[in-house]
């Protein structure tokens, strides 16, 4: 038996809290963030009894500590922002924990994205014979797993990797990103970078698009930008010549990127305003709808996968292997949008995986360096199954 601490109440953390306090392998679930009454409405829907609450702020070792010796979680499911990352890795590290995340460190004053920070911990972890278990969502997560599971069963060697990823869902609203703002437009307004022959090829944001037909969705144009798992790949599978990641957005999205950028509100270094000093992407972020409200009005779908070619029995090969989450679907089972969904199902499966003893290891770990074949046999029955396409045109 487990016990999981949940950090982070927004919308990927309902559904972690949701599916963990499901799973009979977790004997205790407790949930915290900043502000707790956003625990305690997620631990009532649930009902039971089965979670607990705590408020915790995750910017602080000292108080992260104070809570971990108070509940004595085998392991922290960290859902919270990626700022605060290293800071929970550090009371894990000095508290005995276990860890899991989603999403890589990134420092709050500059939009920069790799694992450096974190693959720095593994010494610690490794002696103090604990395991940090890296970008357990679904890109990076699943996309990863995708890839390590082609590997292992389709291809000899994988030449060409581009993930996908399409969210064909309407909200009805004219601008609100589907995760945290802050960490979102960051995300998507950073410039694009994509690995080839060894090296980091650069591009201005955007630069690199075409239309990709999405299965039971059609053509949506996609753009090549920078994802985290791209970094971990190329560095876990060297046979990879090209790796990219492709994301679609719709013209009048891109239209209020634009605005938001030139009229500064995506700035995330400190102004003076009125005399108090403020962010103004995290002034934006106050004002944009909450992700966690998108779910009530959401219609389509999501569709995320690889699409690869490389070679097997000295044959080259083609190979699709992808995930459609329809966005009604995922509000009505867990009151989420299908983005925190697709995140917050293998966060809870990557847990329920280390609690069976099936990804364990001594050090810090992303998640393709694990067996993929027990999480992805369990992926379908947690409501995300997948599908697979061989031999087809890739289009990329």
């Amino acid at each position: 038996m487990c016990r999981a601490l949940i950090i982070g109440a927004g919308g990927v953390g309902t559904v972690v809290t949701q599916k963990v306090a499901a799973n009979p392998i977790f004997s205790d679930v407790m949930l915290a963030s900043r502000t707790k009454s956003k625990c305690d409405a997620v631990a009532a829907a649930i009902g039971g009894g089965r979670v607990k609450t705590a408020q915790v702020d995750a910017d602080s070792v000292p108080e992260l500590c104070e809570l971990f010796r108070a509940f004595h979680p085998d392991i922290v499911i960290n859902v919270a922002l990626p700022y605060q990352d290293l800071t929970i890795m550090d009371a894990c590290l000095e508290c005995g924990v276990n860890y899991l995340d989603t999403a890589n460190y990134e420092p709050r004053d500059e939009a920069h994205f790799e694992y450096s920070w974190q693959w720095a911990y593994q010494d610690r972890f490794r002696e103090k014979g604990l395991t940090a278990i890296l970008g357990c969502g679904f890109d990076p997560g699943v996309t990863a797993i995708f890839t390590a599971y082609a590997a292992k069963h389709h291809f000899d060697e994988i030449h060409y990797l581009d993930i996908v990823d399409c969210n064909a869902g309407n909200h009805g609203m004219a601008f609100a990103t589907n995760f945290n703002p802050e960490i979102n437009i960051r995300e998507v307004t950073q410039k694009g970078r994509f690995y080839e022959n060894g090296k980091w090829v650069t591009t201005e944001p955007h630069e690199i698009h075409k239309g990709l037909h999405y299965p039971g969705i059609g053509e949506r144009e996609s753009y090549v930008i920078y994802h985290e798992e791209l970094e971990s790949l190329v560095k876990n599978f060297p046979t990879i010549r090209r790796a990219r990641f492709w994301m679609t957005f719709g013209q009048e999205y891109l239209t209020h990127l634009r605005v938001i950028q030139n009229i500064g509100m995506a700035r995330i270094d400190p102004i003076m305003y009125n005399g108090v000093e403020i962010v103004p992407i995290q002034f934006l972020k106050a004002v944009l709808p909450d992700p966690k409200s998108l779910g009530a009005n959401y219609h389509g779908q999501t569709s995320i996968g690889c699409r690869i070619r490389g070679v097997k029995d000295g044959k080259e090969r083609t190979y699709y292997i992808y995930n459609n989450c329809d966005h009604e679907q995922a509000f009505k089972e867990t009151g989420t949008q299908a983005v925190s969904f697709t995140t917050g199902v293998p966060a809870a499966l990557g847990a329920s995986m280390w609690a069976k003893g099936l990804w364990r290891g001594a050090g810090v770990f992303n998640v393709e360096e694990f067996d993929p074949d027990p999480f992805l046999a369990e992926l379908g029955e947690q409501g995300l199954p997948w599908h697979e396409q061989f031999d087809v045109d890739l289009e990329v």
